[in-house]
């Protein structure tokens, strides 16, 4: 198990193991971080900016004190979670798993601000990563706080009351074309409530994703990216086209249809259908299997 200390002003985590920043940030989760020149990478959640170094062993955050590491990036992280028993688990009697952990075996499953997630995922539909980052940083330089940062000003994720208060004339300045439709009816949908957080975080799957369908714009991709992004649900098992061709390569033998790789997600992965999921994209979309 890891140790930690504050030195410095910063936070040292001691003897990490199972992550990797380039695996876990490119692995299709998240929008908000980049490496920066001197080897660092910086990202912003939670309406702080976060400078962070890995050497292969220790994780520095830098200007970070205890208390937003124990209550923010502890949680984000998920550190407190055992990813050599989470490995093995999966990886037992099944070969293509156990190579797809090999090849991401620094992947980590982030716990990000469900309101972002949910917005940052609807503007990645028929999108690319590139794309959906500009977007997502329009958004935020246009209409969150300005957050100071020694490598410049970087800006937070509007918050919920924020975004609900934007005209459709607002948005077009992020020029996300017609998702900026989604943006704005989705937005007042999560301020007024009427997503019912009970439900989403509650124990039954079908009714957190039924509850997430009531957003607008949203499908059951998205919905399910949203529920395992945020860390709402670890098993849900979105697909994409990488996820589609990792399985009808490696697993079924044909493209088979989105209710019939969530049945069988559930039976093979279980409880752990999310952790599997992230680990199949990154081998596929690297390896560019099924292409």
């Amino acid at each position: 198990m890891y140790k930690w200390e504050e030195k410095d002003g910063h936070i040292i985590i001691y003897n990490l193991t199972n992550f990797d920043p380039f695996h876990t940030f490119h692995c299709g989760q998240c929008f908000r971080w980049n490496r920066l020149p001197n080897g660092h990478w910086l990202g912003v959640a939670y309406g702080l900016a976060l400078d962070l170094e890995w050497d292969g062993k220790n994780m520095i955050l830098y200007h970070t004190t205890p208390e937003q590491f124990l209550h923010i990036w502890h949680p984000y992280f998920d550190l407190g979670r055992d990813y050599g028993d989470l490995k093995a688990k999966l990886s037992q009697n099944d070969s293509v798993m156990a190579e797809a952990i090999r090849f991401g075996q620094g992947v980590r499953l982030l716990k990000q601000d469900f309101n972002e997630v949910a917005i940052s995922f609807l503007i990645s539909q028929n999108n690319g990563i590139p794309r959906i980052r500009k977007i997502i940083e329009s958004l935020s330089a246009a209409f969150g706080r300005p957050i100071e940062h020694e490598s410049g000003t970087c800006y937070a994720f509007p918050d919920p009351k924020r975004l609900s208060e934007l005209t459709l004339e607002d948005l077009e300045v992020i020029r996300a074309g017609y998702r900026d439709k989604y943006i704005y009816r989705a937005s007042r949908q999560l301020y007024s409530g009427e997503v019912n957080m009970d439900i989403v975080l509650g124990p039954d799957k079908e009714s957190s994703r039924q509850e997430m369908l009531k957003l607008f714009g949203v499908g059951e991709k998205v919905a399910d990216c949203i529920l395992l992004f945020s860390g709402a649900r670890t098993d849900i098992f979105p697909v994409d086209r990488w996820v589609k061709r990792v399985m009808a390569e490696l697993y079924l033998g044909h493209e088979a249809s989105y209710e019939e790789l969530n049945d069988f997600a559930q039976k093979h992965f279980g409880g752990l259908a999310g952790f599997a999921q992230q680990y199949l994209f990154y081998y596929a979309r690297e390896n560019k299997i099924g292409m």
